[in-house]
């Protein structure tokens, strides 16, 4: 199947900006009456929004392709050895190939490199892992996000000030280019000083804690980031909490329902917005092309965009929005 075609067959659901180049992904669509592929998707967490539509586009690829899909994924995004463990486990079980979001880029190198030796082929998601056995990356490109949320937090701030930071997890790489990516940003304005950078682990309830602890130590803050879902949920109740919506500017990462309530009421000023339906349908879709045989691109970049009050309501960002209701 041509590359153009998949993007029409994606398009359906509000996979809005990948950007492939001139790469395709060859064959045709298989009957039920073809061998069963046999795809091992780990990821970094086995709840969340994000997560859950993610595995609705691997679901929908997996229908189409003919692929025994296993969505496999540790209770929290901080536990890389769970992710160990559940890469052991589907390489003992000889699955025909792996698509990893790995939750750090260092410690689940080696584990990739096992798969690779056995001759499972190993796709990267999300976010990258340290092994050059990996065949692609199918996901946004994480630096720029970064950033593209700082661009955004400097023009409501203007280039004087505290600004703080709220991430994830640190060593995942999708964590650290998009810090990466701010602070590069950040830094071509002496005036702005980021006073603190923190450490959620995904968790809403801990970066809910950590925001207000961080507001009391820097109360002249004028602006935060959060750096994924979690994160954005937990510092967006902190501002409400202290009634700082509007003060305090914030830009969060992703769309959970929370965010964009949010984002109507003034406590989110702008959220970047990834593509996780596309993430899923393109791993999988990418997988089936490797375990016949095949070859595919380095990368597949699916793209954010920058989501406002002012852009929320275009047909395209709506798509992106809400791509299905379950």
């Amino acid at each position: 199947m041509s590359w153009k075609n998949i993007v029409l067959r994606l398009g359906v659901f509000g996979v809005l900006f990948v950007s492939a180049g001139s790469c395709s992904i060859s064959g045709q669509l298989h009957t039920e009456e073809d061998p069963v592929t046999r795809v091992s998707m780990i990821v970094k967490m086995d709840h969340g929004d994000y997560w859950n539509t993610v595995k609705m586009g691997a679901e929908v690829a997996a229908k189409e392709y003919n692929v025994k899909l296993d969505f496999l994924a540790p209770k929290n995004e901080n536990d890389y050895k769970g992710q160990i463990a559940l890469m052991e486990q589907a390489t003992l079980q000889g699955t025909d190939a792996i698509i990893l979001s790995a939750s750090d880029y260092m410690a689940l190198a080696q584990v990739t490199d096992q798969a690779s030796y056995h001759g499972i082929p190993v796709l990267s998601m999300d976010a990258e892992v340290a092994s050059t056995k990996v065949k692609t990356y199918v996901g946004a490109n994480n630096y720029e996000a970064g950033q593209k949320a700082a661009e955004r937090l400097v023009e409501l701030t203007g280039t004087e000030g505290q600004i703080g930071i709220v991430n994830f997890v640190k060593g995942a790489r999708n964590a650290d280019q998009r810090e990466e990516g701010f602070t590069d940003y950040i830094a071509r304005f002496p005036g702005l000083k980021i006073v603190d950078t923190l450490y959620c682990g995904s968790d809403e309830e801990l970066a809910n804690i950590l925001t207000r602890t961080m507001l009391a130590e820097y109360p002249e803050i004028r602006g935060i980031v959060a750096l994924n879902a979690e994160a954005s949920i937990g510092v967006g109740k902190a501002i409400d909490y202290l009634h700082k919506g509007g003060k305090v500017k914030l830009i969060t990462f992703d769309n959970p329902p929370e965010m964009l309530e949010k984002l109507q009421e003034g406590t989110v000023q702008a959220m970047v917005v990834q593509n996780p339906y596309s993430n899923g349908y393109l791993a999988v879709a990418s997988a089936v092309q490797l375990a016949e045989g095949g070859s595919i691109p380095e990368r597949y970049d699916t793209g954010t965009k920058l989501i406002d009050l002012d852009n929320m309501l275009w047909p395209d960002n709506q798509k992106l929005l809400f791509p299905f209701v379950k």
